[in-house]
Order: structure tokens, then sequence, then C-alpha cells
């Protein structure tokens, strides 16, 4: 019924949205002498303003088309490489030069957790001089018919488990905050299971993996609330006429309004700060505020099953960290890592996977060698400057491509050791923990 009362008062607001937008010319056509003046910035950027906070924010593009290396600009074209009902894998293809090496290969987890993969576009174009980039470019649950079936974590885990096995040994994955949990676990069953196509490194980064450690707000709801009040209070049909009508999901206008409450002073000061550098004429300021949140309103649903599932597995049952997390009746064994080079990747200020939570990693993957993984915790930086921004650009991501070149597939990867300061007996107390139903 929400759902539906939420696409019927957007629907009624479209007739003032196309007003408001056609005031909004009016008052910033350049042949209007008024334009020029401060009224008519006014009430031009009060219309922008109301159009932009009651519009539809649809998924944006990559838009990366061109990219730097070794100083010279080559072209770049997104390559649909895999594809499934619920997501396509993405290759951003550079034109290289014949003698340049293309770098680590590098499969980004994005997030599916209510915003689209561009969401990583910052990422993505930061890694590009560098490496042969992929992405996972999840799909919005209401767009797909229920016809093409149900998608849960298991599914989730399935989809990862397939994409490793068509990209081959020699893939690096970074999984973006939600995809580290999933990640983890289809790298623990193909260890498990001795198949050749484990990825060489995994890069973790902002993850749920243990998110007893330092709780944050969203991890104090799901504590305080059990499974069956997220199925009756979140869990909706998709209205008509979208194509996934009747399917059952989390609505992504439901994610996007919990998000920002969180920081709702923030995002009301950046609203008047915007309508201020419209009055001003302060084009560059305007323009960053644009393209922020043309990302952040861009939200997508997930279906009620891999919500639900996640939402239990992971922040109520804790289940990964306490040994007991299964795939398809499969135990989920972090110890049977061996291969695959672990390093994670936080940030101090951190208010959605709190510190601690992805380092957790390391206490159960215990059979990792010690010149295999690495902490790294970032100063100064939220959740979103893990994986965007001057500071992943200069000091994260470095350190990611390094670790990856200095990890390449088919590494030696036999000698069990102790993770740094850590005793030989305190991790045979973690193996069988790790062990234990």
């Amino acid at each position: 019924m929400y759902y539906q009362l939420y696409e019927f008062n957007h629907a009624a607001l479209q007739p003032a949205r196309a007003y408001a937008d056609a005031v909004r010319l009016f008052y910033s056509n350049p042949l209007n002498p008024v334009a020029k003046t401060y009224f008519g910035r006014t009430v031009a950027a009060a219309a922008e303003v109301f159009e932009r906070s009651t519009r539809r924010y649809t998924k944006p593009e990559f838009g990366l088309t061109e990219t730097s290396v070794n100083g010279v600009k080559v072209a770049v074209r997104e390559q649909t490489v895999w594809s499934q009902p619920f997501c396509d894998v993405i290759r951003f293809k550079r034109d290289l030069p014949e003698s340049a090496h293309p770098g680590p290969k590098i499969l980004m987890v994005a997030p599916m957790s209510g915003h689209y993969a561009t969401l990583l576009r910052g990422t993505v174009e930061t890694m590009l001089p560098y490496a042969d980039v992929y992405i996972t470019d999840w799909a919005d649950a209401r767009m797909v018919p229920v016809t093409d079936g149900s998608f849960d974590l298991d599914d989730y885990i399935d989809y990862l488990i397939d994409i490793f096995d068509h990209m081959g040994p020699d893939t690096h994955v970074m999984a973006v905050c939600q995809p580290s949990v999933p990640v983890l676990a289809a790298i623990a069953l193909m260890e498990a299971r001795g198949e050749k196509n484990v990825p060489a490194s995994m890069t973790l980064m902002g993850g749920p993996i243990d998110t007893r450690k330092n709780p944050t707000a969203v991890n104090e709801l799901a504590e305080q609330k059990d499974i069956s009040w997220f199925r009756d209070n979140v869990i909706m049909p998709v209205p008509w006429p979208n194509p996934g009508f009747m399917r059952h999901v989390y609505p992504g206008f439901l994610q996007l309004s919990g998000f920002m409450s969180m920081n709702l002073d923030r995002h009301i000061t950046a609203h008047k700060d915007f309508f201020m550098h419209l009055v001003k004429n302060d084009g560059d300021s305007a323009e960053k505020h644009r393209d922020f949140y043309d990302e952040y309103l861009a939200v997508m649903d997930l279906t009620a099953e891999f919500y639900l599932q996640t939402v239990e597995t992971v922040f109520i049952r804790h289940d990964l960290p306490r040994g007991r997390m299964r795939h398809r009746g499969e135990l989920v064994d972090p110890a049977a890592i061996r291969r695959v080079a672990l390093l994670t990747v936080e940030g101090e200020n951190d208010d959605i996977s709190g510190v601690g939570q992805t380092k957790a990693a390391h206490d159960i993957c215990v059979n990792i060698p010690e010149d295999m993984r690495h902490h790294y915790m970032q100063p100064t930086v939220g959740h979103y400057g893990v994986f965007n921004g001057s500071r992943f650009r200069s000091e994260i991501a470095p350190r990611i491509l390094d670790f990856m070149r200095s990890h390449p597939a088919g590494g030696l990867k036999t000698t069990t050791k102790a993770p740094t300061g850590v005793s030989r007996k305190k991790v045979q107390k973690r193996q069988i923990r790790a062990k234990r139903p």
C-alpha cells in the first residue's frame, strides 16, 4: 500500500514539477533581462530546488569514454561480458597501445544495497589508468518480471562463483561494503571444493563481516528487531505498470529515507547551500551538488528474499563470524581459504560499517599466510570516502594496486602462518572455532 501511495504522490506532483521547470527556464534564460538580477536568480534557484527535490532519479550512466594510460589518452567502451536476469558484468575495455601493460584484472563487486553500480563511477575512473576493470551491474528488482524467478543471498553467491569461473584465476576482487560477506563466502566455498578459478586476491572495503564490533545505528536497528518485523514493515509488492509488477521487494526509496535520516541536517544544509550557490551564480559548486545528488538519489529495489536473508544472516544472527553460515546446506568455512590474498580497508569515521567490522575477516580466515594479508584504516574518512574521493585516489587506491601486483595468480600460497601479532596458539583456537557448526 505504501509503495502505491508513493507512486501516486509522485505522479500527482508531475504538473507542479513541470511548472517549476518552466519557471526555472524562463528566469534563467539569457535573453530574459530579469535572469541577470538577484530576483531572477532567486526565483530560478527556488524552482530548481523544488523540481530536483521531487523528481524521480533514473539509473545514471557511467559515462567513462576515455582514460589516460602512461600519459596517453585512450578510448574506453563498455562491454557486457556476462549476463543473468539480476546482474550483468561490464568490462571497461581500453584501447591500449600494443606496448602498454594492461595491469591487474579487477572485478569490482558493487553493493546491492539500494544504489546502482554507478555509485562506484569514481572508483572505476581511478583504477582505469592502471588496471583492466570489470564491475557487477545489479538489476533493479522492480524491472525484473516475476517470471524470471527469485533471487536471494544463496543466488547472489552462486552468481559470484559463476563469475569467478568465467573470469579465471588471475582476477582480483574488490568488494565494496555489502558484498564483502557473499564474496568471502563464495571464495570459501570454492576453496573448500578445491576449485581452480578462485581469485588471486580479495579486497574487502567497509564491509559488514562482523557487525557485533563497534555497531552503528544501522546495526543496532537490526539487533532490536526480529526478522518478522522487517518482513511486515518494509517488504512491499511492486505496483503496476512496472515490469516487476507484484514482485515483493524492499523499495529503494525506503533505503534512501533511512540513509538520509541518519545525516538529515547535513542534507538540509547541502540543499540550502545549493540554493545560495545558484543565487550567487556559483556554477562550479552548484554543479558538484547536482553530480553528487543525481547519483545519491537514484535508487533501486531489492528482492524481498535477498534483503530478508541478508538481514537475518549478516545483521541479526552474525552467521559468518560465528562459523554457522550455510549456502544451500553447505557450511561456509573461511578457514578453507589458503590461496587467496586478503586486504581489508576501513574508514576511521565510517558510520555504516564500524571500525573493526571489516578487519574481522582476518580473524576468521585463519589459514591465509601472513605475507598474503594486510589491513589498512584510512584516517578521517567516512563510509563513502573508503571507495571514492581525494583520499581514496591518493592513499587507498595505490595501496590496493600495490597489493594486487604483489599477489598474482599462482603465487606461493601453501604455508600457514599466524597473522601479524597473533600467536600460533591463538590461530589454532580460531581454527577450532571456525569449524564448529
